[in-house]
């Protein structure tokens, strides 16, 4: 049953009924030039409350001058300047839904460059909903049963808003690639991702009516990973869960690791390389070699690679010269588990089923 939300929720909720909630994503970085273009341009300060100037044109580029900005050749005041696309936006208060185009991102909303380090930095101000429609396309086949798909916009609308409150105040609240969610703008929409969102508009889950850090995955392997043990977030809701995956063939994997990079992961020779320590769940903890020396998993997945080790679920063995992983699952295995929702979904548990099964503890509240 969905009630309302708490105080520390309804903080991020509009602060007037013509209002939205808006994400701010860092797009990437640029070095002294980005071009901007997009239907009706205009341009104004990197405030809410900014009026803009139409400037006429349907492209323009802005240049870092020393410690300013230039815009097609003319001085800019300030560290950053915004574009919106459409016209007459400045009195709709909202950002606009037709695209713009930033360096080799087109994106919906707003866009900001602003002075970073020595160079620029994008910046795209975009409502919350818009952003799922995109990240859904990024995180999750489209292909994918619409109970998962809601499954994953909600997680993903829980993630993305802890996440600004994490960081309310700062330039941006998440990055644009794996380390937060994956985010490709306009061409990472589809109909059915709009669908999902739309479906789910404005639900979170909580915990002690605080949004949760809905970590996900591709696929556990037949069992999540608790939150300590994958990510040092200890954390009552990521819990060491059963799941359908295990039984998929998406969830098994194998990679051939020379005895180079593994020495290279490892900082000396390979020899007597073997696991030392595993989990609850089977994931790795810790690997040493003959010399002494002695990594955790997650230092060895990051060296080695996260494609090519695909999870820490793996058995190892040294075979002609070379060694040969065999693993399941992909990711960090907590939260929800992408290959496990679809399972449920093709079983006929709902969205709010996976969600509760993956999160276990939540509850599923109406933001907005």
């Amino acid at each position: 049953m969905l009630r309302p939300v708490a105080l520390l929720l309804l903080l991020l909720a509009p602060l007037s009924a013509s209002a939205v909630e808006t994400m701010r994503i860092a797009m990437g970085d640029a070095q002294g030039e980005v071009r901007v273009s997009g239907q009706g341009l205009a341009f104004g300060s990197d405030t809410e409350d900014a009026r803009f100037s139409a400037l006429g044109q349907d492209a323009v580029v802005v240049k870092r001058r020393g410690a300013k900005l230039e815009l097609n050749g003319a001085p800019v005041i300030g560290a950053a300047v915004r574009f919106r696309a459409g016209p007459d936006m400045e009195d709709a208060g909202v950002p606009g839904s037709a695209p713009l185009r930033a360096g080799d991102m087109q994106v919906r909303g707003d866009v900001v460059v602003r002075l970073y380090k020595d160079g620029l930095q994008l910046i795209n101000v975009i409502p919350l909903e818009d952003y799922l429609a995109a990240v859904l396309g990024g995180e999750m086949p489209v292909s994918f049963p619409p109970e998962a798909l809601k499954a994953q916009a909600v997680a993903a609308r829980t993630y993305a808003l802890q996440k600004k409150l994490e960081a309310y105040g700062a330039p941006f609240y998440v990055g644009s690639s794996v380390l937060h969610q994956v985010y490709g703008g306009v061409n990472r929409e589809d109909a059915r991702t709009r669908v999902a969102v739309e479906a789910t508009r404005g639900e979170v889950l909580t915990y002690d009516l605080a949004p949760i850090e809905a970590y996900f995955h591709a696929s556990c392997g037949g069992r999540t990973e608790t939150g300590w043990d994958a990510l040092q977030r200890d954390l009552p809701y990521l819990q060491a869960v059963d799941c359908p995956c295990g039984r998929l063939p998406a969830s098994r994997w194998s990679a051939t690791v020379s005895e180079a990079e593994l020495r290279a992961a490892l900082g000396q020779s390979s020899e007597g390389f073997r696991v030392t320590s595993r989990t609850a769940t089977h994931r790795v903890n810790r690997v040493a070699a003959a010399g002494g020396a002695s990594v955790d998993g997650v230092t060895l997945r990051r060296k080695l690679g996260y494609t090519k080790l695909k999870s820490l679920d793996f058995d190892a063995e040294r075979a002609g010269g070379v060694w040969r992983f065999t693993g399941r699952g992909y990711g960090h295995g907590a939260g929800l588990c992408q290959w496990g929702a679809k399972a449920l979904a093709d079983q006929g548990r709902t969205y709010r089923d996976i969600l509760q099964h993956y999160y276990p503890g939540t509850e599923l509240q109406q933001l907005y």
